[in-house]
C-alpha cells in the first residue's frame, strides 16, 4: 500500500514524498523511525510532483542493490534478527528510495510477512531470480547461506556488466567524435574550399562533386536529417519493445563483428551462473530454468533455456537441447551433461561460469587492440576520400598556375 506524506525534519525543513507499507501504522513508524515530525500522512498512489522529479535523479544502481545484500548477509551472519538487519540497512543506505523500499520491506516482515514475499512487492528493485532464491533458503531453512551465495552472484554480475559497457565506451567515444568531426568538416570547411574550386571553373572528379553535393545538402536540409533521426530512433526504440523486434535486435546484437562474441559469453557466464546459483539454493531444476530464462536478458537464449525447461518436464536433459543450438558451444553442452551424469551440475555449472567470465575479460581486456586497426583504417578512409576529393584538386589548381 503506498502512502503520501509531509513532515518536517530535525532541522524544520519540509519533506513530501510517497512510501510503501503494510498499513497506515507500519507506514507511520517508518517516517518516525527516520526522525521526522509527521504533519501529514493518508493512502495514495502518487508523489507529489517536486518528490516525483527528485526521484528520477535518484534512480537506485545495480551497486546498490549487491552491496545491500553483501551486507544484509554480513549482519545475518553475525546472528543479527533479519528486521533488525533491515532497520540498520534502511538508516545506512545513501539512496532515498532504495531506503523507503527496505523500510517498507521491514515494516512487512515485523508485521509477519515472509521476506521473499515483502521483496517481491518491488519488482523494480528485487528480481524475480534474488525473490525465487530467498524464498528457496527460507524454505530450506539455508537463508544466511542463501543470502551469499545471492550477494556472490549480483558481484560478479555487476563488475562482468561494468566491464562490458567500459570496453564498448571507448569505441562509440571513437567514432562519436569522427562523426561529429566530420560534419563540421563537411558545413564549415568544405563551403570554403568549394567556392575557390567553382571559381576555376575546372571539370571536377565525380569525388569532389560527391563532396560537395553531401556539403550543401547536410547544410541545407539539417533539419530534414535531423527530423530523420528522431523518428528513425523512436520508431526502432518502440519496435525493439515488441516481441518480434526484441528477437530480431537480440539476434542482431549476437551478430555484430567482435562484439557479438563479447554478447554470447557474457549470456553464456550469466546463464551459467544463474542456474548454477539457483541449483545450488535448493530450486528445483525447472523453477531454475524458467527463472533463468527469464532474468537472462536475450529472447535467443530465453527461447532455448524455455524449450530445455519443457523438454525436462518429460523427462529429457538439458544437455540434449543445448547441444542442438549453436548458440551453446559444445564445450558448454558437454560439462552440463557431464554434470547431469555425475549428479554435480551445480558444481559444473559454477565452472562454466567462471571459464566464460574469464573469456569475456580477456576479450574486453584486448579489445583495444582489436579496435584500434579498424578505428585507424575507418579514420584513413575517411581522410582519404577528404584529400582525393578536395585538396588533391586544390593542389592541380596551384599547380595550374
Amino acid at each position: 500500500m503506498k502512502f503520501n506524506y509531509l513532515a518536517r525534519d530535525q532541522k524544520g525543513e519540509t519533506q513530501t514524498g510517497v512510501i510503501e507499507a503494510s498499513d497506515y501504522s507500519a507506514a507511520l513508524k517508518i517516517l518516525q523511525d527516520k526522525g521526522l515530525i509527521v504533519v501529514n500522512l493518508k493512502i495514495g498512489g502518487r508523489a507529489p510532483l517536486i518528490s516525483r522529479e527528485i526521484k528520477i535523479f535518484n534512480r537506485i544502481k545495480r551497486k546498490d542493490i549487491f552491496v545491500f545484500f553483501r551486507q544484509l548477509a554480513i549482519l545475518v551472519d553475525a546472528d543479527v534478527p533479519l528486521v533488525q538487519s533491515l532497520n540498520i540497512l534502511s538508516k545506512q543506505t545513501e539512496s532515498r528510495s532504495l531506503k523507503d523500499i527496505i523500510s517498507a520491506t521491514a515494516s512487512d516482515v515485523d508485521g509477519g510477512m515472509a521476506f521473499s514475499k515483502a521483496m517481491g512487492k518491488h519488482p523494480k528493485v528485487f528480481s524475480i531470480f534474488s525473490v525465487n532464491l530467498i524464498k528457496s533458503g527460507e524454505v530450506s531453512g539455508r537463508l544466511q547461506e542463501t543470502l551469499n551465495y545471492l550477494a556472490d552472484y549480483l558481484e560478479k554480475e555487476f563488475y562482468l556488466i561494468s566491464k562490458v559497457r567500459g570496453a564498448m565506451t571507448y569505441p562509440a567515444f571513437i567514432l562519436g567524435a569522427f562523426i561529429i568531426v566530420g560534419v563540421l568538416v563537411m558545413t564549415m570547411v568544405i563551403p570554403n574550399l568549394t567556392s575557390i574550386l567553382l571559381e576555376a571553373e575546372q571539370e571536377l572528379p565525380v569525388s569532389t562533386k560527391i563532396v560537395i553535393w553531401t556539403s550543401d545538402f547536410i547544410r541545407g536540409s539539417w533539419w530534414l536529417i535531423l527530423t530523420f533521426l528522431i523518428v528513425f530512433g523512436f520508431v526502432i526504440a518502440r519496435y525493439k519493445k515488441t516481441a518480434r523486434g526484441k528477437f530480431y535486435w537480440d539476434m542482431f546484437k549476437l551478430k555484430i563483428p567482435i562484439f557479438g562474441k563479447i554478447f554470447q559469453k557474457t549470456y553464456l557466464a550469466r546463464i551459467a551462473d544463474n542456474l548454477g546459483t539457483l541449483v545450488k539454493g535448493g530450486v528445483s531444476i525447472i523453477q531454475s530454468l524458467n527463472i533463468t530464462g527469464q532474468v537472462v536478458g536475450n529472447a535467443i537464449f530465453q527461447q532455448i533455456i524455455f524449450q530445455a525447461r519443457d523438454d525436462v518436464k518429460v523427462g529429457k536433459s538439458i544437455s540434449s537441447v543445448l547441444e542442438n543450438h549453436e548458440e551453446f558451444p559444445p564445450l558448454f553442452s558437454q560439462m552440463v551433461k557431464t554434470g547431469e551424469k555425475t549428479g554435480k551440475l551445480d558444481i559444473i555449472l559454477e565452472k562454466i561460469s567462471i571459464f566464460y567470465s574469464k573469456e569475456v575479460d580477456n576479450i574486453v581486456n584486448n579489445l583495444s587492440q582489436i579496435i584500434e586497426p579498424l578505428l585507424i583504417v575507418i579514420l584513413g578512409v575517411g581522410v582519404s576520400i577528404l584529400v582525393f576529393a578536395v585538396f588533391i584538386p586544390i593542389y592541380n589548381l596551384a599547380g595550374a598556375f
